[in-house]
């Protein structure tokens, strides 16, 4: 029986908060400008987006669970604001650079998805706050092999003012990661797009 369940397909999953397509375009436009390191892996177009739960590895049939909350979220689409300044993490050698996205509408409705996905049995909480922020780069590694961050010569640049103007959150979707050696490929599983007001 146990051998059984490990043999089970699973999936690599998460929930995150889609941009709308200006904002994403922005973005893609600033880290051409901005994101000249050599040691940065710069985040496509398509990767752009704020993770509200990260899931990990589940049983495929778990996913038409992990839908069903998604599909009944009801929230409005949040207001985000960029901060001018991004954000390396950890601090001192970071492993990646992220936009810091304000937003007590996102934190909100991050919570009650969280809830919704506990009560289901279907997400551990992370122990640290959650974080509204869009990843923009990873770093690479220092060389082959290495689990050490190279060290960035030239950080990311501010970002134009057009940037930091607040907007909203369009849609929640449950993504599904495959992950490449060019780096992670996410597929949408589930949708539902949020009203503006």
């Amino acid at each position: 029986m146990a051998k059984e369940r490990l043999k089970s397909p699973r999936a690599r999953l998460f929930v995150a908060l889609d941009l709308p397509e200006p904002v994403r375009e922005g973005i893609v436009a600033w880290q051409r400008a901005e994101l000249g390191d050599e040691a940065l892996r710069v985040v496509g177009p398509e990767n752009l987006h704020i993770t509200l739960a990260f899931l990990g590895y589940m049983p495929e049939k778990a996913i038409g669970s992990v839908a069903e909350v998604v599909n009944a979220v009801t929230a409005q689409a949040p207001r985000i604001e960029f901060a001018t300044e991004p954000v390396g993490r950890p601090k001192g050698r970071p492993r990646l650079f992220a936009l810091d996205a304000a937003s007590e509408e996102t934190v909100a409705l991050q919570a009650k998805l969280e809830k919704e996905l506990v009560a289901g049995r279907l997400y551990k909480p992370e122990k640290r706050p959650f974080w509204p922020h869009v990843t923009v780069a990873r770093v690479r590694p220092e060389k082959r092999g290495s689990k050490r961050p190279a060290r960035i010569e030239k950080a990311p640049g501010r970002l134009p003012e057009a940037l930091c103007e607040p907007f909203r959150g369009v849609r929640v979707t449950l993504y599904r990661s495959m992950l490449r050696p060019q780096g992670a490929e996410y597929a949408p599983l589930a949708q539902v797009a949020l009203p503006a007001d």
